[in-house]
């Protein structure tokens, strides 16, 4: 009745489930776990404190110190504060008279009214002040102070010997950028700034100018050692001039705003690619920096202290984590404001955060205010500022940068835009201040201002019940949770803990970090909410292997999006990996049972990091057993907790001890329902708290027999959440079963056990598990009637090594050829008997049709594994029978290649970086027993013909891709020519062709001795090599040279029957666009360079056509099943085609999962018209440069030139851009896939050519994705002309947008030269590690370059051949010489170069 979305799935998955039934009946096994369909989500149970209503909040949630909860006013007597960390700082400080420094700021108490809205120092409480001031209206803060001290430089000189002043006139290196500085060389520019910003703009408060004033980030300046004067001097400006101010209008006090930026490092971000547990600083080493910047701060008089523009919350924590050292050293109460940066439309900080989790992870510091800055427009927070509304419990606020970056890496927005886009922000009720960052000036923030006052102030949000929050790089509500059993309970993964998985164990042990990255994965796919993590053992430094487990987790978004566990009996080890958490963790355990001062210890240091945390009911006496005990321990830590450390009750669960039941002792009989009585008492007596367990112990003596082992759990845990509210479990989700999936017969003896009902309760269960235990073993040996089927196991040795070299299958390879070598007399014959045998089926089936390319690569890598097994033996054999003879093995050559049936030498010549053809040749004459020397890419004309010598080979093939290769392989040819070699000379790859060859490289090499000959495709390279070496050479070079002959001939006489246009008459008949009618696109949202770095391949997968895939691999459908997906249906290759794209699916998923491959790229959009000639396109830097007529660069273009039967134009791409006078637009992009070489080297060193090629093959298409996706992203958002565009992605593969991105050195712009004006203008290079060779190919290989043109009348078209009249003028307008143009275009010259 078509009731549910899902029911057909459902329906499938019940088939499958039937389906598996009837096979697992007829071998003998197990009947698989019957589909469970969607799990109704059971409510939770409920205390009375669950049900208090909310209230509404007078003032943001407080710090639990004495001097915030009493509100107490900072005395502003600096000088007081003399605890041994502050003095030692304030001792090592750089200030001229550091001894005379005033850092006392406090007010005569009578100097202004006591009431709101004047302020006095000392007397008034900063945070009441605060509270008033935005809970009244939406307060003010200022803009942006670089912004300010660029606009200063315009008109004022303001140069390296400006920013060094007087003080540092010698510095040892260049110090222009450091603006932070200024505040000690330059104070009068600093202080004209905040003045402007406090009188014109109209701030309430404004940021010092500290952004970048810590030992770490001044490093880059060599100025460490100013850090706390810095930061002094910053903030003593601002409280001159705010108090200046102030005093003007005692009725609006300003405030000094102590700015914390976020260093130029990363505490949970690898800077290395290769070693994900590298990190360039500790939590430590920022906590330290952070400590001395807040003194500098305090001591200058800074009112409140801002952590800002957080793009690493790791980094973020550790600036909180000092600031609450420092509050607790000296007992003042200081506001601390809190600000993220999401760095792009992900909604994402840097390492990964949503902006909910970003919260979570710093609310323990009690911030008074939290918000966004920087990054982003204000229009394009909308979004995250309102997801941050809904959750956040303290004041909000926004300070957006002035949009974003335009080409010269300025801000267009003017001041009634920010206003304009900020307005949402207080029509929603979202703010209670608001500002301005990058590109913002006071004039942006008076407009700003002028609309807040407009609008009431957001309202704190009620407070209500408090609930468990916890962050990985999502956050999570612990007390909203359900599982996937619909229990309202916390799946805590076990199999990260070394306890509870002995493969995990082994893994830990082996040091195979990466693996057990997969376990961590895998649980959470099967459903655990948070991983458990525990590598405690004796053989193990705990310490290190917690961090190093952790600082790899943290890079894995699939393990790190959910919260972490830390476990371990050593609380040195969980502090260990906390310090290297962003997120807020679960600390895995502390108790009583070391003391009550150790215990406040303990918990107070993890209160200060924000961790939750698991409370073991132990205490100096022991464990806690029975239920009474349970629960006096408990509520006795919940005391201490929450009365005297003041931590959070939500952020506590108590484990009560999961003891194990069933072990016939009579004692133990009552641990069960001890313990689920014990919790509904304890959450009770304890507001607020979780109870947790370790559920594996209750049932561990029916360990091994997993059935019996569930079905106690899932009685167990039903009753314990559903009736005492248990909410917190270490189990294996997978596992995991609902009480109603428990067969009848075992929930009764689980009933009866868990509950202590009968006597006879364990041994009925005993008797249960001696059953099952049985069954298991049967099922083992295939059930009563033991039947074993036939298997290529079965086979003798010869045919099962055949068998494994047509399949493809490497499993047993070592075992079947050490078999086979004890069978000969020397290791050889099995090479040359049995795995050769093996091949050459391999090799008849392949000729015949019968096999295809995919699958003589995987014949290839059991080969190569089978060869590499047999050389030891092989090595052993030689060495002793030359010993034998009398000859010292050293002295013979290793590179003997006598059994081979031919040497070939293969290399892609130089300038281009493509080798995936060359590489399966390669393996495919490898297959077929002759020895392949694959000497590389981009390799020189005299590498080729020296290692041609050296190795004395019998063919030579070159290969190459772009077309600047094919004149490479020409000079080959001639020079091969006159160094008098003999070896026949094959050409292949993507651009070569038959003709080509015939005419361009033949002639200047080809004799019947060593003939050249074009290979079309791997799987000619046989049959070409053998006919080149073998009986019947004469009779094949002789039809060659015919055939060759011919096709010169053919191609000549072609070349005089076709007319051509002379460039004049050409350029007269060019397309013609009236740009009035049609004009221009329009200006794009994002000018200038922008690099792309942050898209995972993920995103780029539905992109992907796969129908070049299957061309690499030489699988070609035949009609009506041409191309993806109908090639599956293919009667000849469908199979085959099939199996290569899941083996395709398999490696792209672990390539994802692993993060081996990676996209970059770069955009570029400028201001755009077409020369004065219409033959080229000038750019410009921006409207400035164009209105001057200064071009950035200029990129020349061909035009077609070959006679046309029809009235068609004669096109070039000039002509798809405007001429001056029309505001037009011209966009480019240069894209890479990394990681590929990597994998490349992985997998050559496993003999596995087949995924080495799968991998190349793989990073080509997500290059050609990337290219799709950001062709996209520039058509609908960064230029945006297409921005209401709905195509599916097999639209873009179809090309129905509108526009073209034609890429140089094809057809349309043929000239690969003129990618070295676009690598110039977009930096790809040196912004994405995109290179260029001397042939101009782009190196990575997987990379595509492209020009973006707009205008709906631009096509993709062919230049085709060209004329020397067209080329001089071409060489003319590009500054080459003509030889050197002719060179570069050579494969479409009309004409014979001189």
């Amino acid at each position: 009745f078509n009731k549910t979305e899902d029911a057909t799935e459902d329906m499938l998955k019940r088939t499958d489930y039937e389906r598996a039934c009837k096979e697992a009946k007829k071998k003998g096994i197990a009947l698989p776990r019957k589909p469970r369909g969607k799990f109704v989500n059971k409510p939770r149970k409920t205390f009375a404190y669950d049900n208090i209503p909310s209230k509404p909040a007078l003032e943001p949630p407080l710090p639990t110190s004495d001097a915030a909860q009493n509100h107490t006013p900072n005395p502003y007597m600096n000088s007081n504060l003399t605890h041994e960390k502050i003095a030692a700082i304030r001792a090592k400080a750089s200030n001229p008279n550091k001894d005379s420094l005033n850092i006392d700021y406090a007010q005569p108490a009578e100097l202004y009214p006591e009431s709101f809205p004047h302020f006095v120092r000392g007397r008034d409480s900063v945070r009441e002040y605060i509270t008033a001031l935005f809970t009244s209206q939406i307060a003010i803060y200022d803009g942006a102070m670089g912004t300010m001290i660029q606009n200063y430089s315009k008109r004022n000189k303001l140069d390296e010997e400006e920013y060094r002043g007087d003080r540092f006139t010698n510095w040892s290196c260049n110090v222009k950028g450091n603006n932070d500085m200024l505040s000690i060389t330059q104070p009068h520019i600093i202080s004209g700034i905040y003045r402007q910003y406090l009188e014109e703009g109209g701030s309430n408060l404004i940021g010092t100018n500290t952004f970048s004033s810590t030992t770490i980030a001044m490093a880059d300046y060599e100025m460490e050692d100013y850090a706390y004067e810095l930061n002094y001097e910053g903030a003593r400006l601002a409280r001159e001039v705010c108090d200046e101010v102030t005093a003007k209008d005692p009725t609006k006090p300003r405030f000094v705003v102590g700015a914390i930026g976020p260093t130029n490092r990363t505490g949970s971000i690898s800077p290395s690619v290769e070693d994900p547990a590298a990190r360039n600083v500790t939590f430590d080493e920022l906590v330290e920096t952070y400590f001395e910047q807040i003194v500098g701060l305090v001591d200058g008089g800074a009112d409140i202290l801002m952590v800002e523009t957080i793009f690493d919350t790791l980094n973020a924590k550790a600036a909180l984590y000092a600031i609450g050292e420092y509050l607790d050293f000296t007992g003042v109460d200081i506001p601390v404001f809190i600000s993220g940066t999401l760095v792009d439309q992900s909604g994402r900080t840097l390492s990964g955060q949503t902006g909910e989790a970003f919260y979570a992870s710093v609310r323990h510091a009690k911030p008074m205010c939290v918000g966004l800055n920087c990054a982003l427009g204000a229009s394009h927070m909308v979004p995250f500022v309102e997801k941050l509304a809904n959750v956040v419990e303290c004041f909000m606020h926004v300070y957006s940068n002035a949009g974003l970056p335009n080409a010269m890496g300025g801000y267009d927005d003017t001041p009634e835009d920010m206003a304009r886009d900020n307005r949402v922000f207080f029509e929603n009720g979202w703010l209670n201040m608001v500002g301005g960052c990058c590109g913002s000036t006071p004039p942006h923030i008076k407009a700003i201002a002028e609309v807040a006052k407009e609008y009431a102030p957001r309202k704190l949000p009620d407070v209500g019940r408090p609930k468990m929050w916890l962050s990985g790089l999502e956050d999570l509500v612990v007390d909203d949770v359900h599982n996937h059993l619909g229990l309202p309970f916390l799946n805590v993964g076990e199999r990260c803990n070394i306890s509870g998985s002995l493969k995990f164990k082994k893994l830990m042990m082996k040091g195979d970090y990466a693996t057990a990255m997969d376990i961590a994965k895998k649980q959470v796919e099967d459903g655990a909410h948070v991983i458990d993590i525990n590598v405690d053992d004796g053989l193990l430094d705990g310490v290190a292997a917690m961090q190093k487990f952790v600082k790899i987790a943290v890079t894995e978004p699939e393990v790190s999006k959910v919260p972490f566990m830390l476990d371990a009996s050593k609380f040195e080890i969980v502090m260990a990996g906390l310090k290297w958490c962003q997120g807020k963790c679960i600390v895995n355990s502390i108790s009583l049972k070391v003391g009550e001062e150790l215990f406040k210890e303990q918990a107070t240091l993890l209160k200060k990091h924000g961790a939750a945390v698991v409370v073991m009911a132990f205490d100096e006496e022991g464990q806690a057993a029975t239920e009474s005990e349970k629960v006096r321990i408990c509520k006795r830590s919940y005391d201490i907790l929450v009365n005297e450390v003041k931590f959070p009750p939500e952020d506590i669960i108590f484990d009560p001890n999961v003891l194990t039941i069933g072990t016939g002792m009579e004692e133990h009989a009552n641990y069960g329902i001890d313990f689920i009585n014990a919790t509904k008492t304890i959450k009770e007596q304890c507001p607020y708290v979780k109870i947790s367990g370790g559920i594996s112990n209750l049932s561990f003596g029916f360990r091994g027999v997993m059935k019996i082992r569930e079905s106690i759990h899932a009685v167990f845990l039903h009753h314990a959440i559903m009736e005492s509210g248990m909410d917190v479990g270490i189990v294996n989700a997978h596992e995991m079963l609902a009480i109603n999936e428990v067969e009848p017969e075992l929930l009764e003896a689980c009933n009866n056990l868990v509950f202590n009902k009968t006597e006879d309760a364990t041994d009925v269960m005993l008797e249960l598990t001696t059953k099952e235990r049985a069954a298991i073993e049967a099922r083992k040996k295939g059930g009563a009637v033991e039947v074993k089927e036939k298997s290529w196991r079965d086979f003798e040795c010869k045919k099962r090594l055949e068998h494994a070299l047509i399949k493809g299958i490497s499993e047993f390879v070592d075992k079947d050829v050490e078999e086979a070598r004890l069978s000969v007399s020397k290791p050889l014959e099995v090479i040359e008997g049995p795995l050769m045998d093996g091949m050459n089926v391999v090799g008849d089936l392949f000729g015949a049709g019968k096999m295809f390319l995919p699958q003589v690569i995987k014949s290839a890598r059991v080969m190569k594994k089978a060869v590499a097994y047999l050389l030891p033996f092989m090595e052993e054999e030689k060495k002793a029978n030359l010993i034998a003879q009398g000859i010292d093995p050293s002295t013979i050559n290793e590179n003997d290649d006598s059994n081979y049936a031919g040497t070939v030498l293969m290399a892609t010549v130089k300038g281009d970086v493509h080798d995936i053809g060359k590489n399966i040749v390669s393996v495919v004459l490898g297959c077929n027993n002759y020895k392949v020397y694959d000497i590389g890419v981009m390799v020189p004309c005299e590498t080729i013909l020296e290692k041609a010598k050296e190795y004395n080979v019998d063919v030579i093939g070159l290969s190459g891709l772009i077309t600047p290769s094919l004149d490479e392989m020409v000079v080959v040819a001639k020079e091969m020519s006159k160094a008098g070699f003999k070896q026949p000379l094959m050409i292949g790859g993507a651009t070569t062709s038959k003709m080509h060859t015939a005419v361009k490289i033949s002639p200047n090499y080809f004799t019947l001795d060593h003939p050249v000959i074009h290979v079309l495709d791997a799987s000619r390279s046989v049959t070409v090599v053998s006919s080149l070496l073998g009986g019947d050479k004469e009779e094949f070079v002789e039809d060659l040279l015919e055939e060759y002959d011919e096709l010169r001939e053919d191609y000549y006489a072609g070349l005089e029957d076709r007319y051509f246009l002379t460039y004049d008459q050409a350029k007269e008949q060019k397309l013609v666009i009236d740009f009035n009618a049609n004009p221009p696109a329009p200006a794009p949202k994002k000018m200038g360079v922008t690099l792309i770095d942050q898209v995972p391949l993920e995103d780029i997968v539905p992109y992907i056509d796969w129908n070049p895939f299957f061309q690499t691999w030489e699988l070609r459908g035949r009609y009506p099943n041409r191309g993806y997906p109908k090639i599956f249906n293919d009667e000849a290759v469908g199979g085959e085609a099939k199996k290569l794209f899941n083996d395709a699916q398999n490696l792209m998923k672990k390539i994802i999962e692993e993060k081996s491959m990676y996209v970059k790229g770069v955009v570029g959009i400028f201001p755009a018209n077409r020369s004065d000639d219409g033959e080229d396109v000038h750019i410009y830097q921006d409207e400035e440069s164009r209105q001057a007529n200064s071009p950035l660069a200029t990129y020349c273009m061909l035009r077609q030139q070959s006679e046309k039967e029809s009235d068609d134009p004669y096109l070039s791409q000039a002509d798809f851009i405007a001429p001056r006078g029309y505001n037009d637009h011209m966009g480019m992009f240069a894209v890479s896939c990394f990681g590929c070489d990597a994998l490349v080297q992985k997998y050559e060193a496993d003999n596995d050519d087949y995924n080495k090629i799968m991998s190349q093959a793989l990073a080509d298409r997500f290059v050609e994705a990337f290219a799709e996706y950001l062709h996209r992203e520039i058509r609908v958002d960064m230029w945006g002309y297409a921005k209401d565009e709905k195509l599916d992605e097999s639209d873009l593969l179809k090309i129905k947008y509108d526009g073209i991105r034609p890429a140089p050195g094809y057809p349309s712009q043929p000239d690969h030269t003129e990618k070295s004006t676009m690598w110039e203008t977009i930096k790809a290079k040196e912004l994405a590690g995109i290179e260029l060779s001397e042939s101009l190919s782009m190196m990575p290989a997987a990379s595509v370059s492209a020009l973006v043109f707009a205008h709906p009348q631009s096509q993709y078209f062919a230049v085709g051949q060209v004329g020397k009249d067209q080329v001089t003028n071409y060489a003319e307008r590009k500054k080459f010489e003509l030889s050197n143009m002719e060179r570069w275009l050579s494969p479409i010259l009309n004409y014979d170069r001189d």
